[in-house]
Parts: C-alpha cells; sequence; structure tokens
C-alpha cells in the first residue's frame, strides 16, 4: 500500500470516528452542533492515544512476542491518555460545555465543575467514564488495524506458496517432456522435430505466460490441446484418445496449469503403463460459470497403480493444494482408483476477465 492509499485510510478512518462520536456526544447533549464541536476539542487525544498503541505498543512489544509487556505498555498508555483526556475536559471541553448551556439557560448549574481541577480529575465516576468514551474509537482502529496486518500476512503466505507450487510445477512438466522427448529420439521417430516445436510452445506458456495468478481459459484450452497433438504424434495408433472440448466463451479466466498436470498424468500414468488397449477420454464443458473437467484413462493390471502414487502424485497435490489456495469453496476435486480405469474429476468456478483482480 502506497503513502497516498494509507493516508486515505487514515483520514477516513478518523472521519469515522469523529462521526461515531459526534453520534454519542449529540445523543447525550441533544445537540449535534455543540456534540461536534466537543469531539473536535478530543479528538487530538483520541490520535495520540490511537497512534501511541499502534506505533510504539504493537512494533515494539507485541509483534515481537513480548505479549506480557505489552499489555502492561498498554494498560499504562490507556492509564496516561484517560489523564489527557480527563484534563482536556477540565480546562477545555467542559467549561465550553457549561458556557454553551449558561448562554441559552441563566439559571443552568453543572455540580460537575464545583470541585477545583484535582478534584475532578480524582473523581472516580468521571474517571471510569472517560476511560469507556477514549477507548471506544482507539481500539477499534486496533482491531481494524491487526485484522489488515493479519490479513496481509495470510495473503503474503499465500503467494509465497502458489509462487513455490508454480516452481514446482514447471520442472515437473519439463522433465516430463524431455522423457518423453528422449524416448522418442533414441528411435529417431519422424515426429521428433514437431514434437520439439510444440513443447517449445507449451514451455513458453509455462514459463512466461504463466506469470499472473489468472489467464484467459481459451489460452490455456489451447496449450492443453497442443500438449495433447503432442501425445498423440507419440503413440500414434497404440492409443484410443477420446477428447470431447466444448465451445467456451472468450471472458472468462482461470488460474493457469490446473488441468494439464491431470491430463498429462492420464497419459504418463496410464497409457504410457497399460500394455493393452490403452484408453483415454477427456472431456471440457462449462455450465454456466463452471468449468467441468472429467478424464478417465486405463491403468495398469498390476501394481495397483503404484506409478500415480508415487511420481503422479507430485501433478495431483499441486492441483488440489492450488485449487485449495485459489478456489476455496469454489471447486471439487475428486479422483477414483477403479479396477480397471482411474477417473478424474474437477470443477472450478470460474471468473469473468473484467472482474479480474490481480
Amino acid at each position: 500500500m502506497n503513502l497516498k492509499q494509507t493516508i486515505l485510510r487514515h483520514i477516513l478512518f478518523w472521519l469515522f470516528g469523529f462521526l461515531l462520536l459526534t453520534f454519542m456526544y449529540a445523543t447525550a447533549f441533544k445537540s449535534y452542533e455543540l456534540g461536534a464541536k466537543v469531539i473536535l476539542m478530543l479528538l487530538p487525544v483520541h490520535m495520540m492515544y490511537f497512534y501511541l498503541i499502534a506505533n510504539w505498543v504493537l512494533p515494539r512489544f507485541f509483534f515481537r512476542g513480548k505479549y506480557v509487556k505489552a499489555f502492561l505498555m498498554a494498560l499504562a498508555v490507556s492509564f496516561f491518555a484517560a489523564i489527557v483526556y480527563r484534563l482536556n475536559e477540565i480546562f477545555i471541553s467542559d467549561p465550553y460545555i457549561f458556557n454553551y448551556y449558561k448562554s441559552r439557560d441563566s439559571s443552568f448549574t453543572w455540580s460537575k465543575l464545583d470541585p477545583n481541577w484535582w478534584g475532578q480529575l480524582t473523581s472516580p465516576l468521571d474517571f471510569v467514564n472517560v476511560i469507556e468514551r477514549s477507548n471506544v474509537v482507539v481500539w477499534i482502529g486496533i482491531s481494524m488495524k491487526l485484522f489488515v496486518l493479519w490479513y496481509e500476512r495470510r495473503q503474503a503466505a499465500l503467494q509465497a506458496e502458489l509462487n513455490f507450487l508454480k516452481s514446482q510445477l514447471n520442472p515437473h512438466f519439463l522433465f516430463n517432456g524431455l522423457n518423453n522427448l528422449y524416448a522418442l529420439s533414441l528411435d529417431n521417430a519422424p515426429q521428433t522435430p514437431e514434437i520439439i516445436l510444440g513443447l517449445s510452445n507449451i514451455l513458453r506458456y509455462v514459463l512466461y505466460e504463466c506469470n499472473s495468478d489468472y489467464v484467459l481459459l481459451k489460452r490455456d484450452i489451447e496449450v492443453l490441446q497442443d500438449y495433447i497433438r503432442l501425445e498423440k504424434l507419440r503413440y500414434e495408433d497404440r492409443l484410443e484418445l477420446n477428447v470431447n472440448i466444448s465451445e467456451h466463451a472468450s471472458h472468462w479466466q482461470i488460474a493457469p496449469l490446473l488441468m494439464l498436470p491431470l491430463v498429462e498424468n492420464a497419459f504418463k500414468h496410464g497409457a504410457a503403463e497399460t500394455i493393452n488397449y490403452p484408453w483415454i477420454n477427456i472431456e471440457i464443458f462449462i455450465s454456466g460459470d463452471q468449468l467441468i473437467l472429467k478424464i478417465s484413462n486405463s491403468k495398469p493390471e498390476t501394481g495397483a497403480y503404484k506409478g500415480r502414487k508415487q511420481g503422479g502424485q507430485i501433478g495431483i497435490a499441486n492441483v488440489q493444494q492450488r485449487l485449495k489456495l485459489m478456489y476455496p469453496g469454489m471447486h471439487t476435486f475428486k479422483w477414483y482408483d477403479e479396477e480397471d480405469c482411474f477417473i478424474t474429476e474437477m470443477t472450478v468456478q470460474l471468473t469473468a476477465s473484467n472482474k479480474i483482480k490481480r
């Protein structure tokens, strides 16, 4: 948050505090004019109190884990602010209030002002009332500040985790792609140049276009289709592949590379490890604002699909964690390990491009 935004946020908070306190005092005085003027006299004390807590007690003690000292210092600052608040009332605001009513009613008296200034300062009832009034806005502000700090730190932690997941995904995909390319090069396969070009296009997308939290769904599906074409070149007629991708609006956006690891696993741990009649079914369609992805593939007859629980687990765990971070409460992810096939189903609530905040 830049300096202008910070200043604006503080101005808005103190405007809120001024209006709230004015309403409270005006209700007691039965005059909004008097309430506003009295609060203008007392507002500097509220501000002093708030900034002592926010800029001294919290950073020096609370944020350093010195909670007992923070509590004691907050009590000391609260007591000090109450004294200053009360002195302000005794010498500034209370005389003004008395003169305000006296000018309107010459018979007006106020027993609160009868003792000398020390007697007024040490009045237990008035001092307790001051503590109550001086803490209302200040601790609303402190609570808001702590919530904002908690939220910002949480977002920073989530972003760091997302960055880690992305960095984990890129080498994972590159590793698998190079493995496939290496296998074809050993056989001097004629598809090798086309696969190198296709792999280059996909890697360009992975490394340079996926830096944003969201990308156009259209582009993400295009890359997914490029990957499927590369795998079709690799397997030729040895694989029964059925792909059904329905038409979709161009304005939808999605977190990048959610679908590719799941499709990649179907090829690597399904088709590649199935000796007889490997098959893969991939279906992607939009229902309302929901993206629905369904993948089913054959699996080896033996080994209980252990390959997926090892190498393939990286991609699946990655996708599950990213869904949890980026689409909390807005996704479903299920997989079924059947006797002769493995099924993955994912739904994601999409967002229109003009609503995305990066």
